[in-house]
Formats: structure tokens, C-alpha cells, sequence
């Protein structure tokens, strides 16, 4: 039997490659050779902490979750705009360091503005 941690990345694995188009949540638990209840408790903890949306959908006449990641794939247009790509300190720039990515405030700036979407 699969350790929790294992189980969960390999959901969690599914789930983003599935992509935009999600998943069901009976295909998940087949893929993940799991029962159906161990595949729900999964999905719905999942949930609980923000990393999927589960949407109720009609699928062959039975009712269902189709689930979705919130992760989305880094592109080079999300890194747009990013003040480390241009920074004249990034080669002294680390945590805990005379500059650092924690307490800087364009870095700081940047993200905050673009965590609103």
C-alpha cells in the first residue's frame, strides 16, 4: 500500500497534468488504483486547503466532481515585469543576506501586484 505523502503526489500529479480541462474525480481514484471513498476524502482534503476546486457536474447521467488544479504552469510572460531580472544586486541577493528576496520591498511590490490577477 502507497504511503499518504506518495498517494498525495500522485494525485496531486494528476490533477495538474489534467490541465484546464480537470479531471473526474472516478477517474482519479481508478488511476490511483484507490476506493472510491479513500479518492474522495483525498479530493475534499484537498480542497479544504486551496490547492483544487472540486465543481458538481452531470457526467453519463450521474452526478459527480470534476476536479481542478490551482496550480497553474509558470510561463516566461507570468515572470514579465519581475524587478530580480533587472536587479544589480542579484548576485549578492539571498535569504538572510545583506539583500535579500524577503524584505525586498520592489520584489515585495512586484508580487502583490501581480498575486490580484
Amino acid at each position: 500500500m502507497p504511503s499518504r505523502n506518495d498517494l498525495e503526489e500522485r494525485a496531486l500529479r494528476l490533477l495538474y497534468e489534467a490541465g484546464e480541462e480537470g479531471i473526474l474525480q472516478s477517474e482519479m481514484w481508478k488511476r490511483l488504483g484507490v476506493t472510491s471513498r479513500e479518492g474522495s476524502r483525498l479530493a475534499i482534503r484537498f480542497e479544504e486547503r486551496g490547492i483544487i476546486e472540486r465543481r458538481r457536474v452531470l457526467h453519463n447521467g450521474r452526478w459527480t466532481y470534476r476536479l481542478y488544479s490551482k496550480r497553474k504552469p509558470v510561463t516566461l510572460d507570468s515572470l514579465a515585469g519581475c524587478p530580480c531580472l533587472t536587479c544589480e544586486d542579484i548576485d549578492r541577493c539571498f535569504p538572510g543576506g545583506e539583500r535579500s528576496p524577503t524584505t525586498c520591498e520592489m520584489l515585495g511590490r512586484w508580487i502583490e501586484e501581480n498575486a490580484k490577477g
